[in-house]
């Protein structure tokens, strides 16, 4: 398999702003790795919501995590400043990957980088169902195709 190479900042259309917390880091003093996810979640729902996208409780479809990975290349810690990179790398009729990239403040190079794919299902039957106009729109946005 062969390693990644971590992606800069300009390959990302979106950043949100991701100020690491305390108890962030692990016992080795580095944010610990199953938080970059949470990152991850974070900033994807924060970009969704803000383009009213994505209602947590009424919206007719809900996204499903079916798969994800990720790459660390550098450590960050409490106090760094991170911003969270987004893009779709791909979008289907009821699914989206995602692409998300960790940049400490003053470095172009990510620190990790990662994926997940959501696919997105009815509320009540789970069943797969097509993306909202409102969602697909917030994601074109993101997708350079």
């Amino acid at each position: 398999m062969t390693r990644p190479v971590p992606h800069t900042r300009a390959q990302y259309p979106y950043h949100h702003p991701t100020p690491t917390r305390w108890a962030d880091n692990d016992v080795y003093g580095h944010v610990n790795n199953v938080t970059y996810y949470a990152y991850f979640d974070t900033a994807v729902n924060a970009y969704l919501a803000a383009r009213g996208a994505l209602d947590i409780h009424g919206g007719a479809v809900i996204g499903l995590v079916v798969e994800s990975g990720c790459a660390y290349f550098a450590p960050a810690a409490f106090p760094d400043t991170l911003s969270v990179g987004l893009r779709v790398g791909r979008l289907g009729s009821s699914s989206v990957r995602y692409e998300l990239a960790v940049f400490r403040e003053g470095h172009d190079a990510a620190c990790a980088q990662g994926h997940f794919v959501h696919v997105y299902v009815d509320r009540d039957t789970r069943r797969p169902a097509p993306l909202p106009p409102v969602l697909r729109a917030a994601l074109d946005a993101l997708h350079p195709d």
